[in-house]
């Protein structure tokens, strides 16, 4: 069985003259927890898009659970879990509802999807609140119910975009240990944060700094190369280097 579960080699995106990822290269091994981080303008977001499948790569290869990114975009949709700190979940309709729409979305139905959907209330310890409004939910709530959403057709890969941002820290906390216990079960999570006490959380680390991958190691090895104590540390160093705003 091949560990590699997500692989790319000079990825690049160009819009028109503007380099906005630059031949970035890197491989992300089964249930591995991989911090992928960047200040703005790093162009880590779109180099998140083209992964999962929502924008085409201008040059480079690149695999996501076995698919091309070129050619295999809507197959790659299909075996990964997505959620984002800005739209996860929709506050109009109950955490129920929530969770069957996603759950058909991501190709459960019937039997599949009532199971799984029980089991997410079960372990979520929010059996009282599934005809509850999401928007009316503590933040924390819907992260964690988020998170569980984004895995429910047990996918082999999340990609997770800022997902505490705004969260208290205990919450934080809690989600993190929903993250280690999916990467316990072989579930691989590729994760953008602006924290960086959660860098440290995470197997390893890349950095991005205006389109291009400057550091990729563990927090460990990293803080041990740029002399450091924190990755907070690590990443200032690095983010000095930045030229250009939001990407």
């Amino acid at each position: 069985m091949n560990d590699v579960v997500i692989s790319v080699q000079n990825l690049t995106k160009q819009f028109g003259d503007f380099t906005a990822v630059n031949k970035i290269t890197f491989d992300v091994k089964r249930g591995e927890i991989f911090g992928f981080l960047g200040a703005n303008g790093a162009g880590k977001t779109t180099a998140m898009r083209m992964l999962c499948g929502l924008s085409i790569p201008t040059s480079g290869k690149g695999t996501v659970a076995g698919y091309d990114v070129m050619r295999e975009s809507e197959k790659i949709k299909r075996r990964i879990g997505y959620m984002s700190q800005r739209f996860s979940l929709y506050n109009d309709l109950t955490v129920w509802e929530n969770i069957r729409l996603f759950a058909a979305i991501y190709g459960l139905f019937s039997k599949a999807l009532t199971e799984r959907g029980e089991e997410i209330l079960k372990r979520l310890n929010l059996f009282k609140e599934r005809d509850t409004l999401v928007g009316s939910l503590p933040l924390g709530w819907k992260q964690k119910l988020a998170f569980a959403i984004a895995t429910i057709h047990r996918p082999e890969i999340v990609f997770l975009d800022e997902p505490t941002g705004g969260v208290d820290p205990i919450t934080r906390r809690q989600f993190w240990e929903m993250i280690y216990e999916a990467a316990a079960g072989g579930t691989t999570i590729f994760v953008t944060t602006h924290y960086m006490d959660e860098a440290e959380y995470c197997h390893r680390v890349s950095i991005m700094v205006d389109g291009e991958v400057k550091a990729l190691d563990t927090p460990a090895h990293l803080k041990q190369q740029f002399e450091v104590d924190t990755m907070d540390e690590v990443f200032r160093l690095l983010a000095r280097e930045a030229k250009r705003g939001e990407v």
